[in-house]
Parts: C-alpha cells; sequence; structure tokens
C-alpha cells in the first residue's frame, strides 16, 4: 500500500479535485484506491446526514464505495477555521480520532490511500486559549499528525499570482517537519495568470521535487499526465 498526504499552498487551491483525479485515475488502472478526509468544515444536511462537499466527492471517487461517516469522521458544519467550528460545537479535533480513521481505511488495503487535509499545511487543530502559558508551544496542528505518521507528502500548488512564496514557504515547513514531499502538481486556479509558463518554469527549477502533473484551468488533466503522476506515486 502507498499512502499520502495532499496538502496546499492555500485553501482553495484544488487539494479535492486534485484528490478525486488521482483516485480516479488509479481505479481506471484497476488499482483499489481510498480517499480519507478526517477534518472537514461547512456542511449541507442531506438525507439527515451533516456531508461536506468535498468529502463527498472523494467518497465518489473511491473505489470501494464506503458511508461518508469513514471518509471524514469529523464534519463540522460551519465553514469556518476547522478549530473553530470544533470550539463552537465542543468537538475535539483529537489526534487519536484521525489515526483511528485512517486505520480503519487501510483494514480495506487499498493500493493507494490519499488523506487530504483542510487548508494549508500548517492547520490548527487546537490552540489553547489567549493568555495560556506555553499557549503557542501546546498549540497542536494538523502537520503534527502527518509527521507522527511519518505520511509522504504531495503538494498542491495554485498556480496564481504568489504562489512561488507559498510553493517555497510551504515546502520548507514540509521538509523542516522531516518529511518527504513525493512531488507537486500545478494546478490552474483562475486561467489569466500573467506569465503562467514563466511562472511554471519557476517552480520546477526551485523546487526539487519532481511536478507530477499540470492540470489546466477548468479542464480534466489528461489520462496520459495522470498515469505518470501515479507511476511516479506507485
Amino acid at each position: 500500500m502507498k499512502q499520502y498526504f495532499v496538502t496546499g499552498t492555500d485553501t482553495e487551491v484544488g487539494k479535492t479535485y486534485v484528490t478525486c483525479q488521482l483516485l480516479t485515475a488509479a481505479t481506471r488502472l484497476n488499482k483499489k484506491a481510498l480517499g480519507y478526509k478526517p477534518v472537514s468544515a461547512g456542511c449541507d444536511l442531506i438525507n439527515h446526514e451533516w456531508v461536506n462537499e468535498d468529502a463527498a466527492n472523494i467518497q465518489k471517487a473511491n473505489s470501494i464505495q464506503l458511508p461518508i461517516s469513514e471518509i471524514n469522521p469529523i464534519a463540522l458544519k460551519p465553514p469556518i477555521a476547522p478549530h473553530i467550528a470544533a470550539s463552537e460545537e465542543n468537538v475535539v479535533l483529537s489526534d487519536d480520532k484521525i489515526m483511528q480513521g485512517l486505520a480503519h481505511l487501510q483494514s480495506y488495503q487499498p493500493d493507494l490511500l490519499l488523506m487530504e487535509g483542510a487548508g494549508g499545511w500548517r492547520l490548527p487543530l487546537n490552540i489553547p486559549s489567549r493568555g495560556t502559558a506555553l499557549a503557542a508551544t501546546q498549540s497542536r496542528f494538523m502537520s503534527d499528525v502527518v509527521s507522527a505518521i511519518g505520511m509522504e507528502v504531495i503538494l498542491v500548488v495554485g498556480m496564481r499570482l504568489g504562489c512561488l512564496n507559498h510553493a517555497l514557504l510551504t515546502a520548507e515547513a514540509i521538509r523542516q517537519d522531516g518529511l518527504t514531499i513525493a512531488g507537486w502538481v500545478a494546478n490552474d486556479i483562475t486561467g489569466n495568470m500573467s506569465r503562467y509558463s514563466d511562472n511554471l518554469a519557476s517552480l520546477k527549477t526551485l523546487l526539487p521535487e519532481p511536478l507530477l502533473a499540470e492540470i489546466p484551468f477548468q479542464q480534466a488533466p489528461k489520462d496520459e499526465a495522470l498515469n505518470f503522476a501515479l507511476e511516479q506515486l506507485c
């Protein structure tokens, strides 16, 4: 089994889209593929169940159909920062619950397991009240969970103005946390980025990790591109 954590240079850069594309491509190649979104914020009430749209898309892309609660065990209602939503709902964002959900999906023995984060790399899970002694050092982040697991990372770069800085800082933080970046995906999220090709070339030069795939604006990537990405990952 190959497993990776999918993170992004920011929120709304296409993590879920990339995750679903990779899962669908793996299924097309007769691989058993599962996606996992342990924490989400922003849900709609569907058939008496609170459902996050990103988690629902991952559920559809999985080669094994599972209940949404297994794909997304922590589903918070308001579309705000998860640690704030959790505080409002009296929910504890615990490492144990995230890891238990991961272990459950691992028990299905997929060929490929993708665990998608929320927001960017340093997503807060728990921040002690302001004024608490050593509050900063006692804070807990999703990146801490990924580090504890030792999972390799796929970085989704939202191609827009500022992405060079965001990509380099995120990659630097991942490496400093002692983790390996398996590769990165360039996702064109605006369709009108000035000097797109030049910026992509700069990222290829500045990021030593391989470019797994390039996703055009509002177009599905070519099968060949996704097959190449899966060859690198699997």
